[in-house]
């Protein structure tokens, strides 16, 4: 290899990753676009393409397998998005749910005041709008465009709707926020229904809905994503056991499910001042992104933070009465809480890799199987024989009896590039049917990791793969 391609290529392995190569990719292959991109796009909001959908639903599958399906404790609710505007009323959302503000004065444009100062490297948590305001001021911040800037101001991330034909003050409410919500005000009905024993949880999955004021860093911050939830009701007794055991389970999951490396992760213990006013004990989990080190998912202590308030709200009972006569109480809460669009940014991150093979740049996603939107892509080497495409044919319609939905045919330009294609959207396995496959019955399978190719007997094949 001459002197300079050398130099190109370890170029190429010590690159650092950047969040445009995984905006690039996952636009280029089908998984994640701008939303309403055609009519020039709506900030902060993404939709997700042909295997960016497969990517979540595996994500999302494998998050509800763990913790709820093989849990006999945990028990899985779907809330309505919207719901009684008192809901948000009792929780304080209504009036604490905000984030500060600040306007740029020559285009009033609006920005997060936080933001814009860790963006200069000014630490803010915890303070109020006027300590932020004198930030601002004492250290000449502008906006982006470069114009002074507002004091700050709170502003509600709910968004606002009504229900019904008539508009008034009773039929407002708003787009849910969060998941956990629609847990507590179901708590009730999973206990008298199912009477479980003390402690239980109730998870869910569904979107959430946010105002951000300045939607940023692609679907890390959006106005529109999907939560993974629970709250594990626990005697106030046992809180700080049942803590640090689901601190365990969310390690367990992230570096042993989804195969994040344990070296990217990094519990953060946040300081009094900066936790959200129910939790008496916050971890968040970071994770190393490509935007810096940032909050992947948290665990919270609610206490009975929002029991209390919908007993004191409705005047119903949120005690539970323990099965063997003991004194009854009102549960405490051990909140984990997970966004998908986050955990899967995580997994892009950790899985997108650059490398040479034989001698040019290669992009691959090093997806694990269990997560791969796709498991194999199927090829006749030429797709002008027809004898080999019917044979290709043949051996894709017999593994979607065993891989439904995940199973790619691709006949379209040469070989390698088709090989090039499948690394980059993460395919563990390519299957090439050629003329020795004819007379054999058995073809080539090809490793994205490692690019090994081996010859497996169509009888085994499905088996090979599976492994």
């Amino acid at each position: 290899m001459c002197t300079h391609l050398a130099h190109i290529m370890q170029c190429y392995r010590d690159k650092i990753l950047t969040m445009d190569d995984i905006i690039s990719l996952c636009k280029r292959r089908g998984f994640i676009y701008q939303g309403s991109d055609i009519y020039g796009g709506l900030a902060g909001t993404w939709d997700w393409g042909p295997l960016g959908i497969m990517l979540k639903r595996n994500v999302m599958q494998a998050w509800w397998n763990f913790f709820v399906d093989k849990r006999p404790d945990i028990f899985g609710v779907d809330a309505a998005v919207i719901m009684n505007h008192k809901v948000w009323e009792a929780s304080g959302h209504a009036k604490t749910f905000a984030d500060p503000m600040v306007e740029d004065l020559v285009n009033h444009k609006r920005w997060r005041a936080d933001h814009l100062l860790k963006d200069h490297g000014i630490d803010v948590d915890g303070l109020t709008n006027d300590e932020l305001t004198k930030l601002i001021q004492d250290n000449n911040v502008k906006s982006p465009d470069g114009n002074p800037l507002s004091g700050v101001k709170s502003f509600n991330m709910m968004f606002r709707t009504t229900v019904g034909a008539i508009e008034s003050s009773d039929a407002v409410t708003y787009l849910r926020p969060e998941t956990a919500q629609g847990i507590f005000a179901n708590y009730r009905n999973v206990v008298d229904s199912l009477y479980p024993d003390v402690p239980f949880g109730i998870a869910q999955q569904g979107k959430a809905f946010r105002n951000e004021i300045s939607p940023r860093d692609f679907i890390f911050r959006s106005r529109e994503f999907e939560q993974m939830e629970i709250e594990y009701f626990v005697h106030p007794d046992q809180w700080e056991a049942e803590f640090e055991n689901w601190l365990k389970l969310v390690h367990e999951f992230l570096e042993q499910v989804i195969g994040l490396p344990a070296e990217m992760i990094h519990d953060y213990e946040v300081p009094a001042q900066d936790r959200a006013h129910y939790s008496k004990r916050t971890i968040d989990v970071n994770f190393d992104y490509p935007i810096g080190q940032e909050e992947l998912m948290g665990i919270a202590y609610r206490t009975d933070f929002d029991l209390m308030n919908i007993q004191n709200a409705t005047g119903k009972s949120m005690e539970y009465r323990p099965k063997d006569g003991g004194e009854p109480f009102v549960p405490h809460v051990i909140e984990p809480s997970f966004g998908v669009e986050r955990l899967i940014m995580a997994i892009l991150t950790a899985c997108y890799t650059e490398d040479e093979v034989d001698g040019s740049k290669r992009t691959l996603l090093k997806l694990p199987k269990s997560l791969a939107p796709v498991v194999v892509t199927v090829s006749p080497l030429l797709k002008n024989k027809p004898e080999l495409v019917a044979k290709a044919k043949e051996v894709y319609n017999q593994l979607q009896q065993a891989f439904s939905g995940r199973v790619n045919w691709d006949d379209s330009g040469n070989i390698g590039k088709r090989y090039r294609k499948a690394d980059e959207i993460g395919v563990p396995h390519c299957v090439v049917i050629d003329f020795d496959s004819l007379n054999n019955d058995d073809v080539t399978v090809r490793d994205r990791n490692t690019t090994k190719q081996t010859r497996v007997k169509v009888s085994e094949l499905a088996e090979y793969l599976g492994q």
